[in-house]
C-alpha cells in the first residue's frame, strides 16, 4: 500500500495547478479520493464529525443492493432454463445470468461516469461519488433483454437531463434510475412494457424447435388480465403462488423480483442510518391502505379483488420502495414529511395499477411525481410548525 500512495503522490504534482496535466485535477481527484481516505478534515472548531462520508454512503448502498443483484443473475439463468427446458446446474444458471447482466452494468458505469468526469472537468469541480449507486440500480430496473445503446441513451439523458444541469449530486429533483427507466418505457415502449419481460437468449423449448427468445407475462400482469391469484403461471406454465414471488423465482426486471433478497438490503439500509425506515413502514401502509378500499366490493377477475399484500410482492414495488422512494435527495427531508411522502408514494402506486389499464406498474411514476411535490411537503410541515410555535409563543 505505500508503493501505491508514493506511485499516486509524485503524479500528484503534475496534476495541481500549474502542472503539465492540470486540466485533468478533477480526475486526478477523483481516482485519489476512490483509492484512499480524503486528506481533508476538521482541526478545529464547532463542527459536526462523522465517519460516514459519501463514498462511505455510497458504498453501504452498493452492499444492500449486492443480494438482489445476485439473486437476479441466478434468476435471468433460472427464468432461461425453464423457458427453454433446460438442466442447468444452479453455477450454470448463476454463470448464464452474470454475462447477461455484466454488459448492462458496464455500459451503465461507462457512459454516466463519463458524463461525470467530463461535467466535473468542464466546470473544475470535484467528481462526486453518488453516480456509484445509480449505475447499479439502472441495470437493475431494466429488463435483460433491453439493447444496449438504449441502455446507454437512457443513462446519458438521465445524468444529463436529470442530474448534470441541475448542479450535480445533492442537487437533482428526480432519482436518476428512474428517469433512465421512464425514458426507455415512453420512448422504446416495446421494450420495457411492463408486463412482458423477455427471457434472453438461445435455445431450444420445449417442443424442441430452436428459438430465439421467450417472453412471459410477469406476475403482475396477469393479475392486471383478469387470472385469478390461484391461476398464476411462470414462464414455463406452472402455477406461481404467494411464496415464490416472495422469494423471486419468476420473470421481471434483474433486481426486482425477489422479496427476501430486497427486504435483507432494506434491514442493511436501516441498520447504518442511510435510508429512512419511517418512508419505507409508511409506502408499504399506503399500498395496503388504497388496495384494502379498492378490494371493496371489487368485481371477481380484476386486480382489484386481489388481497392487499399481493401489491407487495407483485412487480417493482418493494425494490422501489426500498432503493428509490427512500433516496435522501430527492424525497422529503423533515421527519413528519417522510411519513406523508411515504404514505402517498404506495398509495398512488396502487391508484395507477388499479385505475390506469395502459400501464400495469405505477411504482415508477408514483416515485417521480412524489419527488416532484416532496419540496411542497416538506415546506407545508415546516409552515405548519412554525405556526404551532407562534401560537405557543407568550409575548411579555
Amino acid at each position: 500500500m505505500k508503493g501505491l500512495i508514493d506511485f499516486v503522490n509524485n503524479l500528484r504534482p503534475s496534476f495541481e495547478k500549474g502542472g503539465k496535466y492540470a486540466w485533468l485535477h478533477s480526475t486526478f481527484d477523483a481516482f485519489d479520493s476512490f483509492l484512499f481516505v480524503p486528506k481533508t478534515k476538521t482541526c478545529c472548531g464547532a463542527h459536526v464529525r462523522d465517519c460516514m462520508d459519501l463514498k462511505r454512503v455510497m458504498t453501504v448502498v452498493i452492499v444492500a443492493l449486492a443480494p438482489a443483484m445476485l439473486f437476479g443473475m441466478w434468476n435471468v439463468g433460472e427464468q432461461h432454463s425453464l423457458a427453454f427446458g433446460l438442466d442447468m446446474s444452479f453455477w450454470g444458471k448463476f454463470w448464464y445470468g452474470f454475462l447477461r447482466v455484466l454488459p448492462l452494468i458496464i455500459v451503465s458505469y461507462v457512459v454516466g461516469l463519463g458524463i461525470e468526469f467530463a461535467s466535473a472537468q468542464i466546470r473544475g469541480h470535484e467528481v462526486n461519488e453518488g453516480y456509484l449507486v445509480s449505475g447499479m440500480i439502472i441495470p437493475m430496473i431494466m429488463p435483460v433483454d433491453v439493447p444496449l445503446w438504449i441502455l446507454a441513451v437512457a443513462v446519458a439523458f438521465a445524468v444529463i437531463i436529470g442530474k448534470e444541469i441541475f448542479g450535480g449530486t445533492g442537487m437533482n429533483i428526480w432519482n436518476p434510475a428512474l428517469l433512465a427507466r421512464a425514458f426507455v418505457f415512453f420512448s422504446y415502449p416495446t421494450k420495457i412494457s411492463g408486463d412482458v419481460i423477455w427471457i434472453k437468449g438461445v435455445g431450444k423449448a420445449a417442443a424442441g424447435e430452436l428459438v430465439d427468445g421467450f417472453s412471459g407475462a410477469t406476475a403482475l400482469s396477469q393479475a392486471g388480465a383478469g387470472i385469478a391469484p390461484d391461476a398464476l403461471h411462470t414462464v414455463a406454465g406452472q402455477p406461481m403462488d404467494a411464496m415464490q414471488m416472495v422469494i423471486g423465482n419468476m420473470a421481471g426486471s434483474i433486481g426486482e423480483t425477489s422479496v427476501i433478497a430486497i427486504a435483507i438490503g432494506a434491514l442493511i439500509l436501516i441498520y447504518t442510518g442511510i435510508a429512512s425506515w419511517k418512508i419505507m413502514v409508511s409506502g408499504v401502509a399506503g399500498a395496503l391502505f388504497v388496495a384494502f378500499l379498492g378490494g371493496i366490493g371489487a368485481q371477481e377477475g380484476t386486480l382489484a379483488a386481489y388481497p392487499a399484500y399481493y401489491h407487495l410482492i407483485m412487480g417493482g414495488f418493494a425494490f422501489g420502495i426500498v432503493f428509490m422512494a427512500t433516496d435522501p435527495v430527492t424525497s422529503a427531508q423533515t421527519e413528519c414529511g417522510k411519513w406523508i411522502y411515504g404514505f402517498l408514494v404506495g398509495a398512488m402506486a396502487v391508484v395507477i395499477r388499479l385505475w390506469n389499464p395502459g400501464y400495469p406498474e405505477g411504482m415508477m411514476l408514483s416515485i417521480l411525481l412524489m419527488n416532484t411535490f416532496a419540496p411542497l411537503i416538506d415546506h407545508f410541515v415546516v409552515s405548519r410548525n412554525i405556526r404551532r410555535r407562534v401560537k405557543r409563543a407568550v409575548v411579555k
